[in-house]
């Protein structure tokens, strides 16, 4: 009998518990949760331990066998020893930007949870595909991936399949179609640079640009950039359900050896680095995933005025990465 995968997910809060649902509910995984504890006043609660439990009944309420647990750890990374036999580990943790806060500010805020992280993982679960979804993600994949040492297929970060499931879903209300038959990819980094192309998306083998106006797909194109800002004022905090769903699909491609193509941020360099004008830091390109990890990164082709907003996202990750290295060279000469 096949042995089930083991997916930890350091990081219980609103993304990292609907991970741990999807998954337990499609029955793709066992599941380790890891968090911290939380304080209020003298009562210390340890709610990813609540949440696992819960889980476990939820399962047994729908005659679903798989296995979940929950594990209290410390922010100096005490407690991670149960992350041995991951298959595969999902970094959620990580601060939020807050007012007042610059993002080099946020960057070495969540540098300093990624290391422990990191070092916990090198230590429990080295054979582990590690996937990043802390913000700003095209950031931190490429300082989990400096701090892990791995191969570079090993280290993904989970970007391109949210922003495209928006951009589908929007295209998906424009005609009133169903976003099964619609073919649409948003690449670059994970922020207002993203850049959805237009020139290959299709419908039903359509392309979209036959079947909208320049100005209302400019008017898709933005609302798909600003898709997280968007839930957040209406909200008062971040996406959950479509970036869970979205982590799910890349961890099915892992378990299921789907060899699924995907927009995801990696490591580029070598051929594909001077494809995409990318040499030695993480973006977000299609890529094929599998029980390996990244298989290929796929060279998608792209029109003029495309590849000029490439070079901008890609201009604005590289200045983010530059300043990541300079927070990871004062860590290391302070260490």
């Amino acid at each position: 009998m096949k042995m089930k995968k083991t997916v930890s997910i350091v990081g219980a809060g609103n993304v990292g518990e609907h991970v741990a649902s999807l998954l337990l509910l499609r029955n793709i995984a066992n599941v380790k949760m890891f968090d911290i504890p939380r304080q209020v006043d003298e009562k210390v609660f340890e709610p990813v331990k609540g949440k696992a439990l819960d889980m476990k009944q939820m399962l047994s309420a729908m005659d679903i066998d798989a296995k979940v647990e929950g594990y209290t750890v410390t922010p100096k990374g005490e407690g991670y020893e149960p992350l041995e036999g991951s298959d595969i580990v999902i970094i959620t943790a990580g601060f939020p930007r807050r007012p007042g806060m610059s993002r080099e500010d946020l960057l070495e805020a969540n540098i300093k949870i990624i290391s422990v992280i990191a070092e916990r993982i090198k230590k429990f679960a080295p054979d582990a595909i590690v996937v990043v979804v802390t913000n700003p993600v095209d950031v931190m994949t490429y300082v989990t991936y400096k701090l892990l040492g791995v191969p570079k297929n090993r280290v993904v970060g989970m970007a391109g399949v949210l922003d495209s499931a928006r951009f589908k879903t929007f295209i998906s209300e424009e005609l009133m179609v169903s976003p099964k038959d619609i073919h649409a990819y948003v690449i670059g980094g994970h922020g207002d640079e993203m850049v959805p192309l237009i020139s290959i998306s299709n419908v039903g083998g359509i392309p979209l640009k036959d079947l909208l106006p320049k100005d209302r797909l400019e008017k898709i194109v933005e609302r798909t950039r600003f898709g997280g800002g968007e839930i957040v004022n209406l909200m008062g905090t971040s996406a959950y359900y479509a970036p869970a769903a979205a982590i799910v699909d890349m961890i099915e491609a892992f378990v299921q050896n789907s060899k699924r193509i995907l927009p995801c941020s990696v490591y580029l360099d070598g051929e594909a680095g001077d494809y995409y004008g990318v040499q030695g830091f993480c973006v977000g390109v299609p890529v094929k995933l599998g029980s390996n990890g990244v298989e290929e990164v796929i060279k998608v082709p792209m029109i003029e005025e495309e590849r000029e907003m490439w070079k901008r996202s890609v201009e604005s990750v590289k200045k983010t990465v530059e300043v990541a290295e300079a927070i990871l060279s004062e860590r290391s000469s302070r260490e």
